[in-house]
This record gives C-alpha cells, sequence and structure tokens, in this order.
C-alpha cells in the first residue's frame, strides 16, 4: 500500500502531515511512503531528509494523487490552480483520505459530496473521541494548544495598545482586557498566553469543570448557571444548546464583549457547527481598534460577522477568520500533527495485512464516507440528511 503525503496548497498552510521521523515508522510497519516535492518546505525540511527516511519524492502533485492509496493531508482538499482541478478530483476512486475536514461546517459540505459521489473512504482527524487510547491521536487538542498559543500572538500584534500594565513618567498604562469564550485546550492555552503576557482575563464556558480550569489559571469568570446535563456531553465535551439557551448565554457575554480589548472565540461542539455568541450588534458595540480572534471558524464560528479565512473590520473592530492558524507555527504544529496522524494510521491497520478496521470505537466516530455513503453524523445534521 502506498502512502502519499501532498504538499499542502491552502494559503499560508506550511503544515505537513509526515515528517521523516514518522515515515521511518510507515516504512517500518510495511508501507511504502511518497511525497510530494516541497511537502517539507514550510518546516525547513528537504526532499533530501525524506528520501533518507525512506520515502520516495515525487515531482507531480498529480501523479501522487493517482498513485497514493492512502493519502494523508492536514487541511481539507480545495481547488488546485495549477492543474485546474479540485484535489477531491485528483484522488482516484476508491482509495482511502484522511485529514481534517470539519464535515459539519457548511463550507466544507460540497467536498464531502464530492468525497462521496468519488466513492472515497474518508476519516476527519476532529472526528477522534476524547478517550484514554486515543490521546496520542488527539490532532484537534495538538493544534488547539498551537491555536490558543498564537491567537493571542496574533491579536497583540493588531492591538495598538500595550497588553501589561506599563508605569511611566507620564502615568500608568492600563493592562488590556481579555475575554475567552470556550475553556476547552485552546481556551485555556489563550487564557494563560494572555496572562503571561500580562493582560487581565475574563473566562466563560457553560461546563463548570472547565471553569474551575480557566480560574485556576488566573481567569475571572464570567457566570452562567445551566443545568449540568443540559451543557455536558459525552467525554466532557459541551453540548449543543437550544436557542433559547444561546440566547441568554448572549445576553450575558454582551457587557463583557464590549468591554474587552480581546475577544476569543472558542467555543465548539464534536461533530457540529459552532454556535453564534457574538452578534454582529455586539461587535458595532466594541471600542475601535479591538480584536476578535474567531478560532472557531472552521466549524462555523462563534461571532456572527466573521467571514472564513479573512482578517476584517467591522466597526473599527477587528475580526480575525484564519482558518489555519496552526499553520503560522508550522514547525512545531507538524510535528504534533504528523505523529498523531502515525498513532492513527496504526491503529486503524492495526490487525495487519494493511486491512483497515473499520468497526473501531476511535475509526468509526471519525470516518465521515466510505463506500458511497456519508456516514459522519454531524454533517448528517449539518446538511440535513438525517
Amino acid at each position: 500500500m502506498l502512502i502519499g503525503i501532498p504538499k499542502e496548497i491552502l494559503a499560508e498552510e506550511k503544515r505537513v502531515a509526515a515528517i521523516p521521523d514518522t515515515v521511518r515508522k510507515f516504512v517500518d510497519l510495511g508501507f511504502n511512503v511518497a511525497v510530494e516535492s516541497k511537502a517539507g518546505e514550510g518546516i525547513l525540511i528537504s526532499d533530501e531528509e525524506y528520501e533518507m527516511a525512506g520515502a520516495t519524492v515525487i515531482a507531480d502533485a498529480d501523479r501522487l494523487y493517482a498513485e497514493s492509496d492512502l493519502v494523508l493531508k492536514v487541511k481539507q482538499p480545495v481547488f488546485n490552480a495549477q492543474f485546474e482541478t479540485h484535489e477531491v478530483e485528483m484522488l482516484h476512486d476508491g482509495c482511502t483520505l484522511i485529514t481534517f475536514l470539519h464535515p459539519a461546517t457548511p463550507d466544507n459540505h460540497e467536498i464531502v459530496k464530492r468525497l462521496r459521489d468519488k466513492n472515497v473512504t474518508a476519516f476527519t482527524m476532529d472526528g477522534i473521541p476524547r478517550i484514554s487510547r486515543a490521546q496520542r491521536m488527539d490532532a484537534l487538542s495538538s493544534m488547539s494548544t498551537v491555536t490558543g498559543y498564537k491567537s493571542v500572538l496574533m491579536a497583540a500584534n493588531h492591538m495598538a495598545k500595550f497588553i501589561p500594565m506599563i508605569g511611566t513618567a507620564i502615568g500608568t498604562v492600563k493592562p488590556a482586557a481579555f475575554l475567552v469564550v470556550g475553556a476547552g485546550v485552546v481556551g485555556l492555552q489563550a487564557i494563560a498566553t494572555a496572562k503571561r503576557l500580562g493582560g487581565v482575563v475574563k473566562a466563560m464556558d457553560i461546563r463548570k469543570n472547565a471553569c474551575t480550569e480557566a480560574e485556576s489559571l488566573g481567569a475571572k469568570v464570567v457566570e452562567f448557571d445551566i443545568p449540568e446535563e443540559l451543557a455536558v456531553g459525552a467525554g466532557g465535551y459541551a453540548k449543543a444548546l437550544e436557542n433559547e439557551w444561546i440566547e441568554i448565554e448572549q445576553g450575558i457575554l454582551a457587557p463583557h464583549v464590549e468591554a474587552a480589548d480581546v475577544v476569543i472565540l472558542s467555543a465548539l461542539v464534536p461533530g457540529e457547527i459552532a454556535p453564534v455568541l457574538v452578534s454582529g450588534k455586539m461587535v458595532s458595540a466594541m471600542n475601535p481598534g479591538s480584536v476578535i480572534m474567531d478560532v472557531s471558524v472552521d466549524q462555523g464560528g462563534n461571532c456572527e460577522v466573521t467571514e472564513p479565512g479573512r482578517f476584517i473590520q467591522r466597526s473599527g473592530v477587528n475580526v480575525c477568520g484564519i482558518q489555519n492558524i496552526p499553520g503560522r507555527m508550522a514547525v512545531h504544529a507538524s510535528w504534533l500533527y504528523a505523529n498523531n496522524m502515525y498513532y492513527y494510521v496504526e491503529n486503524l491497520f492495526k490487525n495487519g495485512d494493511q486491512i483497515p478496521d473499520l468497526n473501531d470505537e476511535i475509526v468509526k466516530a471519525s470516518m465521515v464516507t466510505h463506500k458511497g455513503v456519508i456516514l459522519h453524523e454531524g454533517a448528517l445534521k449539518a446538511m440535513r440528511l438525517n
């Protein structure tokens, strides 16, 4: 079986799905590995290093896709301008794809349908369940760690203010006010980073345990009293709320959003569209020059005015909808992701003979399409096909 590692072509995406260390491990498992030329360029890894690890380097992306039985990517397939065709169409019928697909996101529904029609067996790395044996495969947590850290740095770069309190002969500059919505892996890392930079941080999460963790890092918790059975689902993840509860949450958030210099939005429900928690009206009430980092954009975004893939201004407020923030810290992000990917593939083919175990709990939770059928529950719900 040939594993293909293409060069990512999404704008500003420098990550790669395999590094030389994981190529060696794949070879040790009995796989052949092909890497597109310059795939590792963005993380300072040369073609020669991949070859030394046992990979074949292929210059032509079209050939790599056509010959690969299993394609490992970082981001969803997109239109390839060089070959004037979509990357899904470059996959051969019946092959397997593993990547971040975010299949519930409306912008990706057409991609999911293309994969179904191409008879591709597709797995999404954001569908891995939160169970103990899946921890080494949990790419979402890995990338969330990078995102939480980098999102604060990107916000700081777009602010025309100091973050820490600064004492001068003229007077004292007040510290920047941060609001972090969603205290999962992204949010906790954002809180820690903002605190290190000297910001004053508030946080909100519908889960009591997450609020406790946020408080332990020095954030002041914005209280939201909701029954635990409505807020917490399997594995400790947040559950999707009914509209009436979302409206209550918006009302509680509104004054805190207005007072914030930086808002980090990372409220997600696994496999579903992200809830809209910050309305356009709330954005217009913020001070000019404030920054919103909507890092939940891959699943639709928590802010009503976010434009996926773009950094825009609305009412003088900077709103970031950049979709691949970890791609801006590509070296460590690729090291994490490539290892997550290796352990996922190792588990997928754990029965030997390079035959996938499609009955495995982790595999079933992350499967999107198989034999011409869409199987992912979140995608089916979002596409209203269930």
